[in-house]
């Protein structure tokens, strides 16, 4: 999957930062001094990088990789889906969040003092078999959309994952529709496609897209829905935001 955006980072920076702001998703996790939980259908926290970090293998263990507060594609914000919570024996917070790497399914510890915390109502979900998207907000469904699903050679994965970061492309009549939410999957057939690393993404349908109806298998992992659901999406899930595929 290859994302239109480097010609585009400033008006994607900008576009990005209005979304989140329109979301309210700056509230930070001081709401009462809550501490982060696992996602469920019904809510999820957010932790937002806002400076040059590192991601470590267990609390205090050796670092597994560096991040900073710039995505890939967009130059929008990194926000990581937390999995779960453990307070060190010095009443530090560490983060078990989710992660945009290979393996599907990775994840790592960070502190929650370096990052900044929200909650998310909103869910995404996918079952391949149906060929269907969901968007729920509170745990119900708010939305539903026919998609375009992966090929049995090149399968969309299953497993929990989370919008990664929310690109808008510079012509929406171009193959991924108005916007693409790249998610922290990757193929587990492609390890490179279209100039990228074989991340999926859940995008929009123009131009050739159109050639697959939608309620298809006909994609190389992506998930395909219509503008107007793709643009809703992009509204509502911000970075962090759980994407849960089922078979």
């Amino acid at each position: 999957m290859a994302v239109v955006s480097r010609a585009n980072r400033a008006a994607a920076v900008a576009v990005a930062l209005t979304l989140l702001v329109g979301a309210g998703s700056v509230a930070k996790a001081q709401e009462g001094e809550a501490t982060p939980a696992a996602p469920t259908r019904a809510e999820a926290w957010i932790a937002r990088i806002v400076g040059p970090t590192v991601i470590r293998r267990e609390p205090w263990g050796g670092v597994l990789m560096r991040i900073d507060g710039r995505a890939r594609w967009s130059g929008g914000p990194v926000g990581l889906l937390v999995l779960g919570t453990r307070t060190d024996t010095e009443g530090r917070v560490w983060l078990r969040v989710r992660l945009p790497i290979r393996p599907n399914g990775r994840f790592g510890w960070l502190r929650a003092d370096y990052v900044r915390l929200s909650r998310t109502r909103y869910r995404i979900e996918v079952s391949v078999s149906r060929r269907s998207v969901r968007l729920l907000r509170g745990g119900r469904v708010q939305r539903a959309y026919r998609a375009v699903v992966g090929t049995p050679f090149w399968p969309t994965p299953k497993g929990l994952f989370a919008v990664s970061e929310r690109v808008p492309q510079p012509n929406p009549e171009d193959f991924l529709g108005p916007w693409a939410l790249v998610l922290t999957a990757f193929s587990p057939t492609l390890t490179s496609y279209g100039g990228g690393p074989g991340q999926v993404a859940l995008h929009g349908r123009s131009g050739a897209s159109l050639s697959d109806p939608l309620g298809t298998a006909a994609s190389h992992g992506c998930i395909r829905i219509p503008n107007a659901g793709i643009r809703l999406l992009a509204r509502a899930a911000r970075e962090g935001t759980p994407v849960q595929v089922v078979p």
